[in-house]
């Protein structure tokens, strides 16, 4: 037993000074390569898997997909997207990757107006749902109380870890499970693909908590990795009652998100339950040099209230309501506001939380409250840090050493 553990961990160490090396040598061959590349979708699949299903005739879309619809037609939706509902597939039903654009598109006058960054996620838009890659339905299975969904990509193996070790660390509190997921693409088309995909599929060999869809991991992409979760939620999650998502750089006391749950359990908006870091009247960035530039072609009114997207909280009841929103509303290139339009149709407004700090405890980064370790512990969550620092304060916060009482003279 003992010779069994000694080789699972020389497996892993072995395995993240892989990574760690393929990536250096990646970036280092290809930091040269254009940004304008870095939001193209992935339109044929790379990597196939004997198990993945056959598609579900009952439940499959076409190319064209389901996201328009007159707003006249709206109870028909309403009764038809209750039916697609009831029809869902047992097994994730979608194994084509390619999905042709919508070339007429091009055709429209203010299609060549576009900032040509956009042309190919507005030519795809469409192409909605992709095959997975890796598969784990069994995090669901028995009763799940909070699901813990991490977004990451294949190049970020030591976040990865660090969440594991830390707040990611699936466990049981008073019969409460707790259970980590990763959710992941594939890489861009100028990376070193195979070698990165050999590397992702032994470390859930390892790990089994990566979920993986055949669409590249970009930007854009991130709404992709919002819609296709929420379809697997729907599909193999019956049984989770609460969802906390969020990135791979961000510090959570899980602690107080249990206790923060516990004490909502007799609340009766609890099904309806989305709290984060809220952000109300923001409007489109018009600065092209700005990762969030949105040109007027694409969106020309003020956003809906929203998550930041370094993590929130929400009900599984309402995770599902979103996920039928989400089906007829139209992808947008910022996964948070569009998360934020699927909330404004179910009629929900997400809560603002003072314990989710997505933007750092201090916006000014110099500030000493960001590294004041007080505060994580009794925060939620705070953005952003890294690997190294994630371990260091989680170490300091839970060692039970630190003091944050203040002695008051009068």
């Amino acid at each position: 037993m003992e010779c069994l553990f000694r080789r699972r961990r020389v497996l892993k160490t072995c395995l993240s000074v892989s990574l760690f090396c393929v990536t250096l040598v990646t970036i280092h061959k290809f930091h040269i390569v254009e940004e304008g590349g870095k939001n193209e979708l992935a339109l044929h699949s790379r990597v196939k898997h004997q198990w993945l299903q056959p598609e579900n005739s009952s439940y499959k879309r076409s190319s064209e997909g389901t996201s328009y619809h007159d707003a006249g037609s709206s109870n028909k939706e309403k009764a038809r997207l209750s039916r697609a509902t009831d029809l869902s597939p047992s097994r994730w039903d979608i194994n084509e990757s390619r999905c042709p654009e919508n070339s007429a598109l091009r055709k429209q006058p203010w299609f060549k107006h576009v900032d040509p960054r956009f042309h190919q996620f507005i030519l795809h838009r469409h192409c909605r749902y992709f095959p997975l890659l890796l598969n784990h339905p069994e995090k669901c299975q028995g009763g799940v109380h909070l699901l813990i969904v991490v977004k990451s990509i294949i190049e970020q193996h030591d976040r990865r870890d660090a969440v594991r070790r830390t707040w990611g660390k699936e466990k049981e509190v008073d019969g409460k499970k707790v259970r980590t997921l990763f959710l992941l693409g594939t890489t861009s088309l100028g990376k070193d693909h195979r070698n990165l995909q050999r590397l992702i599929e032994q470390e859930d060999q390892i790990y089994g908590d990566i979920l993986q869809w055949d669409f590249m991991d970009t930007f854009f992409n991130l709404t992709l990795k919002e819609v296709n979760f929420l379809k697997w939620f729907h599909i193999y999650c019956p049984n989770v009652q609460f969802i906390f998502k969020g990135d791979d750089d961000i510090f959570v006391n899980t602690g107080n998100i249990l206790d923060f749950l516990d004490f909502k359990k007799d609340d009766p908006l609890l099904p309806s339950l989305f709290v984060g870091d809220i952000i109300s009247r923001a409007a489109p960035i018009r600065n092209r040099q700005s990762k969030y530039f949105i040109p007027k072609e694409l969106y020309d009114k003020p956003y809906p209230v929203y998550a930041g997207g370094g993590g929130f909280l929400m009900a599984s009841s309402l995770a599902r309501k979103l996920f039928i929103a989400s089906e007829k509303i139209q992808l947008f290139p910022i996964d948070d506001v569009f998360l934020g339009m699927c909330l404004s149709s179910v009629g929900v407004q997400p809560k603002l939380h003072p314990g989710f700090r997505t933007f750092g405890i201090s916006k000014r980064k110099s500030s000493a409250m960001n590294r004041d370790p007080c505060f994580y512990k009794s925060l939620l969550v705070v953005h952003k840090m890294s690997s190294e620092d994630l371990l260091k304060m989680w170490n300091i916060v839970h060692q039970g050493k630190i003091n944050c009482s203040k002695t008051v003279h009068l």
